[in-house]
């Protein structure tokens, strides 16, 4: 029987993660590389892409990039072959790229009546779209790996509803868009698990509400609406992609992996 070091060991295993430049998509960027792969961090900002290297390679960790607008599918495509060809394999993809409420596009993070269909679409083409196209171009080198794995980061907006009460009063909005990007990943993991074992697990990873210094009146209400009592940091998720990713969870496909300090609970 292996002991857990040797099955969380990702050593000479290379991972690709869409928004890899973001918070969350570092902090999974962390913990695979802290345990030995080599990471490529896919995002359309190069210059934030290259600070990030920076910054993993200054941790011991082993990195590159490579910049795409994901909204491009053949931009896409190319950057996954790019990725491919850099160490001539691909094990782990972590797709955690998405338009979030911060994100200042024109009629997206607005109320209902003024959201448009044009920051609908953008959101599938971010959150949804690379979905299919990556792990379509990717399927051939995960299937070599032995240990092909797929991650979709969800929300706990892709299971429950949001819950409005927490917005009142600030500028913060959820808009629809994100809500069935984020269910249609949910499905998409099932989908994907099925149609692609038993050489490549497919998993979701479903985060609750991450602290980014939003209003004391928004933190003070999803705390007291969670039972862990706190808002999650980027620090909490890094064992739950440290452990889909790995042969940690060699025997788990198809599941979603709700870290919402218990949000989704009640």
């Amino acid at each position: 029987m292996k002991t857990l070091a040797e099955l969380s060991n990702l050593q000479g295993r290379v991972a690709l993660i869409t928004g890899g430049a973001g918070h969350l998509g570092m902090a999974m960027a962390e913990a695979l590389a802290e345990n030995g792969a080599t990471v490529c961090l896919l995002d359309l900002n190069e210059e934030r892409c290259q600070a990030r290297v920076t910054e993993l390679e200054s941790r011991g960790g082993s990195a590159f990039y490579a910049a795409a607008d994901l909204t491009d599918a053949a931009a896409t495509r190319s950057a996954v072959r790019e990725a491919a060809a850099r160490h001539g394999r691909l094990d782990i993809i972590i797709h955690a790229a998405s338009l979030v409420g911060t994100d200042r596009v024109q009629g997206w993070a607005v109320p209902f009546e003024s959201q448009s269909l044009e920051a609908w679409q953008m959101a599938m083409r971010v959150g949804l779209d690379p979905a299919f196209t990556i792990l379509q171009e990717a399927r051939p080198h995960l299937e070599a790996s032995g240990h092909g794995s797929v991650i979709f980061v969800s929300s706990i907006y892709g299971l429950v509803a949001p819950d409005n009460s927490l917005y009142e009063g600030t500028q913060m909005q959820t808009p629809s868009a994100y809500s069935a990007v984020k269910g249609a990943l949910n499905q998409l993991t099932r989908h994907f698990a099925a149609l692609l074992a038993p050489k490549i697990r497919v998993n979701a990873l479903t985060p609750g509400g991450i602290w980014r210094g939003q209003s004391e009146t928004f933190i003070e209400r999803y705390n007291k609406r969670t039972p862990m009592g706190r808002m999650g940091r980027e620090e909490d998720f890094k064992g739950a992609a440290a452990f889909l990713a790995s042969d940690l969870s060699a025997y788990v496909t198809g599941h979603n992996l709700v870290v919402d300090g218990g949000w989704t609970a009640w």
